[in-house]
Formats: C-alpha cells, structure tokens, sequence
C-alpha cells in the first residue's frame, strides 16, 4: 500500500492562498497557474452543519462501508443542510465575484464520501468543451462552459494521507498537451503514460503535481480546464466534500431531458427568498445518452 504522509506541502515560487479580500491576486493566479485557495471563505459552526448535510444528501441509511465512496450529484436537491450554503452571503458574494455577475443560477452541485481505505480518483478535466459533434452525455451538455469548474469545500480538511485533491499547475491553458511522459487521452479527458495503453491515470509521480493542504472552511478554486486528481484515503476518518458552483443565469441552456422529480421537488421547497438563484436550473440526468 502506497504511503503519502511524506509529502509535503509545496513551495511553488508563487502565492495561491489568499484571504477573502485578496480576491483581485486571487484572479491572478487563478488565471495564471490554474487553481487557487480562499481560505477561511466559511466559519466552523456552517463547516460542522455542512458535514451532516453531506452524510444525509449522500448516504443517510448509513450504508457506506470501509473502501467505498460515494457521489451525491445534484447534491443541492438533498434539502435545507445544502441550501444553508445559499443563505450564506459572503460565499454567495465570492461567487459573484468570480462569474462576475450578481445574476447567479445554481448550475451544478454535488457532496462526496470517501470512507478510510477508499482508492484513489484518477487524473481528469471536468470540462467537456474538448468533445466534437451533438453531446454524448449530461456533461457534455452541462460542462462546456467557461465559468470556474471547481468550487469545492473539503469539509475534512485536504491532505494527501486524506484522499486530498491535488492540481497540475497550468494545465488549464489551452495549448496543454500533458505532463511530460503522458500523452492526453484521445477525448483530452484525462491522459497515461508513453508508451502504455490508454486509460485515465491513476499515479501521483506527474510532472507539476500540487498537493493541496486545506481546512474545512477554505474554498479550493480551480479552472474550468485544470486537470486534477485525488489520492487514496489512508486515515481513519471519512473524507467530506461538497460544492455548488453557479453560472451567470442570462447563460441559458437547453437540456435534452426533463426535470427529475428530485429537480421538481427542490424548486417547489426552496425557500422563496432563494428562488432568485433557480431561474434556468436545469438538475441533471446522468442517464440521459445523445
């Protein structure tokens, strides 16, 4: 079994946690190396609120076993413990500030579970701008944009012996053709090593790797082309993520599916006061295939 606890946190030459008015250098280095950390964007006691919202949207029976994960997409239909997110401004004003809009939809949500012994997430983009042709599934429809694609709160803290998210730096720039050693795979979704078979890589020995080492209550940002991955999870203690990212709701997309009834249920029980953030909320259907 790999051990990680030796990894360190980096020294990169350049800054990347930035407090919540350091947003403009926070700009800078989102636009320039790809990723960037707001720290202390949430206080603990909506940290410690978030934790049970996570466990009830994800797993509320309780039945996640050691070695297993678990992803809640359209994690904000879960109920009241994700809306809390909504209700909070200063995260909604962070969010305004990087759409650059005060005109905000909830576009795409999701909370995940990483019990001790869970395995590692291999190498990817979230975009799907790469792909050619009418869309072949829910994330082509709904990952083609060029907002920020990654919003996320490790609610357990991000480190490498945790199941921590880790970056490469400037892989968002649109010329990237992998680290050195890999080749892209042929949808540019993720990318292996010379020489290998293709398939989503799955190794912590990449060229521009950055481990990132967070708390509960700071925001990781990263670009909508960043490629990022995350280690094993080799503590005791469940790892916890969760994020809402948004677009700016003039943005309009035609979904090729109808609202799910979890979609439908959450419009109807939002509080009226948050309803503003719903206008073009399409949920998603990852079964849906074009």
């Amino acid at each position: 079994m790999q051990d990680y606890s030796h990894i360190q946190k980096p020294d990169l030459g350049y800054r990347y946690e930035f407090s919540t008015d350091e947003l403009e250098r926070m700009d800078e280095c989102l636009e320039g190396h790809g990723f960037a950390i707001i720290k202390d964007a949430l206080p603990e006691e909506i940290v410690e609120r978030l934790k049970q919202a996570v466990y009830d949207g994800t797993d509320p029976e309780g039945t996640l076993a050691e070695g297993q994960s678990r992803t809640r997409h359209a994690w904000v239909e879960s109920g009241a413990g994700a809306w809390s997110l909504m209700d909070y401004e200063p995260f909604m004003d962070l969010h305004r500030h990087l759409i650059g809009s005060d005109e905000l939809t909830v576009h795409r949500s999701a909370a995940i579970i990483r019990k001790p012994g869970s395995q590692p997430v291999g190498w990817h983009t979230d975009w799907s701008g790469f792909h050619t042709g009418a869309p072949k599934n829910s994330g082509h429809v709904l990952n083609s944009g060029l907002w920020p694609s990654g919003k996320w709160f490790y609610l357990t803290g991000s480190r490498p012996t945790h199941g921590g998210l880790c970056v490469i730096e400037d892989s968002h720039l649109e010329d990237w053709q992998g680290p050195e050693g890999f080749n892209l795979t042929a949808d540019r979704g993720s990318f292996y090593p010379e020489g290998e078979e293709e398939s989503r890589y799955a190794g912590f020995d990449i060229p521009g790797l950055v481990p990132l080492f967070t708390d509960g209550g700071d925001m990781i940002v990263f670009a909508h082309r960043t490629y990022h991955g995350a280690f094993p999870n080799r503590t005791d203690e469940t790892r916890l993520s969760c994020a809402i990212g948004f677009r700016d709701k003039n943005h309009k997309i035609d979904v090729p599916w109808e609202m799910p009834e979890e979609g439908q249920w959450f419009l109807e029980n939002l509080p009226e006061h948050l309803r503003r953030y719903t206008d073009g909320y399409t949920s998603i259907n990852l079964q849906w295939k074009g």
